[in-house]
């Protein structure tokens, strides 16, 4: 879940929208509760202040017999009606009187609250301990004459707290009436319908947020994409400048880069390729002049140097042409593609072997990758004796593996020989060492596609790695297919898996 929350926008956006919503309710209930609970509690003993007078004028004109049963009928879940022949003169032992009154079974009310909504099945009742030890000191007063308005006597207390309430009214015949209210439940917010409101609101804020975070991560996925791909060096269209400020400015901001970087690579290899071209003109001078030189070995050397400088202008030209043309990015099968190459030199009687993995779907540009994969074949089996290929994947990677049985490259050298002409063959020849372009071609190709090459010393040679982002490789292709395709002999011997010394 933390997973989530951190990599997802729409997440993030959801939980803080319902986390404003949850926190703005509590505080409206929190400001508002008191004031309702308050206005609830005086509307309840109001509403007993008047049961109270009323029972005091009933039980004047009812006759005496009658009286218990009129009580008895004005009960309600709240409050409780009972006639004494004395004042109780003391608070205290009124309390508990008024607690054990709550108790007794109610004759003629029915509880509508227990009927419909699934409420207690006895009603709440003051604890008598709680009440012995609340309200300790408080004596009965006098309410207010307006309030009252009979001109019977009456004292009231309060037990349990505030929640409960008694009155005392002295009736015209010497008798005493006692009226007791107990606010024996108190009202919950929480209840099944403000529950139902706040989940449906949630919902509802949910949906909504999904939605608007996925209208702000649509043109940042695009981004991202867009990214990937100009990382591997793929040619892509303008983004969309569309959306909210932020994300429009975005996708300016990209497409600006995008041009720019387009633009550096075209003057780059447009300079390099104008370079090449200038220079053949005073290299068939120099050729020229030293075709006159008298001394049969200085001429054999100035003859050398030429065709070597000739050699690596001409490389150089080409290595910028193939720079400049724009190759399309397309799927291709990944392990075809290496397979045909490896196919290719055995035919020309080189010792390579390729060693079949699963069947690989990758976007790249097929000439440039094939070309890079070739000069490192070549270079193994130059230096190495034997080239032996192989695909596998990491966890953020494709490799296209080769390896050979040579005496391999000193590990401080790792990253010089990527240089440009430069050659660990000290003897300058061409047909033993080459021109120096291949390697650095080789990693330009790959770091276009968003790679890189390295260089591993393994048992008996050298291990040579060309590393492809995984971000290329096309999703639902079958690379299962490696575990059903049988082993199977070929003319440039036994395909198996390929296991790394």
């Amino acid at each position: 879940m933390i997973r989530i929350w951190k990599r997802s926008l729409a997440a993030q956006f959801i939980g803080f929208t319902l986390t404003a919503l949850i926190l703005s309710q509590a505080l409206t209930f929190v400001i508002s509760w008191q004031e309702h609970s308050k206005a609830l509690d005086d509307a309840a003993k109001s509403e007993f202040f008047t049961r109270a007078r009323t029972m005091t004028r009933l039980m004047g004109s009812v006759p005496p017999q009658f009286r218990q049963q009129a009580l008895l009928a004005s009960e309600t879940r709240n409050s409780r009606f009972w006639l004494t022949d004395h004042d109780t003169a003391d608070a205290a032992a009124w309390r508990q009187d008024a607690a054990s009154q709550f108790s007794r079974q109610l004759e003629n009310f029915v509880d509508l609250v227990q009927v419909f909504s699934g409420g207690p099945d006895r009603p709440q009742i003051p604890d008598a301990r709680k009440v012995a030890t609340s309200n300790i000191g408080e004596d009965w007063r006098a309410p207010i004459q307006s309030l009252w308005a009979l001109p019977q006597p009456v004292k009231y207390v309060y037990f349990d707290g505030s929640r409960g309430y008694g009155l005392v009214i002295k009736l015209d015949d010497g008798r005493w009436l006692n009226a007791a209210f107990y606010l024996t439940e108190t009202n919950r917010w929480w209840t099944s319908t403000s529950l139902a409101s706040l989940s449906l609101t949630a919902a509802i804020l949910a949906l909504i947020s999904i939605l608007v975070a996925n209208r702000i991560s649509r043109p940042l996925r695009s981004l991202v994409t867009s990214a990937e791909a100009l990382g591997r060096g793929e040619n892509l269209p303008p983004l969309s400048e569309e959306g909210p400020e932020e994300v429009r400015r975005t996708a300016e901001a990209f497409n600006r880069m995008q041009a720019r970087l387009h633009r550096f690579v075209e003057d780059r290899t447009k300079m390099l390729a104008a370079i090449g071209h200038d220079l053949r003109t005073p290299l068939t001078s120099l050729r020229l002049r030293a075709e006159l030189v008298s001394d049969a070995g200085n001429q054999h050397k100035m003859l050398s140097t030429i065709d070597e400088m000739q050699s690596m202008t001409e490389a150089a030209i080409a290595f910028a042409r193939g720079e400049s043309t724009a190759e399309e990015t397309r799927a291709i099968d990944l392990e075809a593609l290496v397979e045909s190459i490896c196919d290719d030199q055995a035919d020309l009687g080189q010792p390579v072997k390729f060693y079949e993995g699963g069947r690989l779907t990758y976007r790249c540009r097929p000439d440039g990758l094939r070309r890079a994969v070739r000069n490192l074949i070549e270079n193994a089996v130059r230096y190495g004796l034997e080239a032996n290929v192989s695909i596998r994947q990491s966890a953020t990677t494709v490799d296209i593996v080769i390896e050979d049985r040579g005496p391999g490259i000193p590990e401080a050298l790792f990253e010089k020989v990527f240089a440009p002409f430069f050659r660990l063959e000290s003897s300058r020849n061409k047909e033993t060492g080459g021109i120096g372009l291949g390697l650095s071609i080789a990693r330009a190709v790959v770091r276009q596609h968003g790679g890189d090459i390295s260089f591993a010393q393994v048992t008996g040679g050298m291990q040579a790695v060309i590393h492809l982002p995984l971000e290329g490789q096309v999703l639902g292709t079958a690379t299962q297919k490696a575990k059903s395709r049988a082993v199977k002999p070929t003319k440039r011997g036994l395909r198996g898996a390929f296991v790394s010394r």
